[in-house]
């Protein structure tokens, strides 16, 4: 399971159920809207604190944003 991409699944989910854009999100969150692009593209690598400080700018715990979707469970593990 690819983490970076499983995080930004998550964020891009969360982020668009909640009506926000991602323009919206940097403002919220302090991140720049290019790094939020790269992140729910999983081209990014965030840290546990970016991840707690995204979860918080979403209203969302932590771990909601890494927790595995259905997609994720269905791939095939490679390493």
């Amino acid at each position: 399971m690819d983490m970076r991409k499983l995080v930004g699944r998550n964020v891009q989910r969360i982020r668009q159920r909640k009506r926000l854009t991602q323009e919206q999100l940097a403002e919220i969150s302090g991140f720049s809207q290019q790094y939020i692009s790269g992140l729910e593209k999983g081209r990014r690598n965030p840290t546990i604190i970016t991840i707690y400080e995204l979860a918080s700018a979403l209203g969302v715990s932590h771990t909601d944003l890494v927790r595995p979707d259905k997609q994720a469970l269905t791939q095939p593990t490679s390493k």
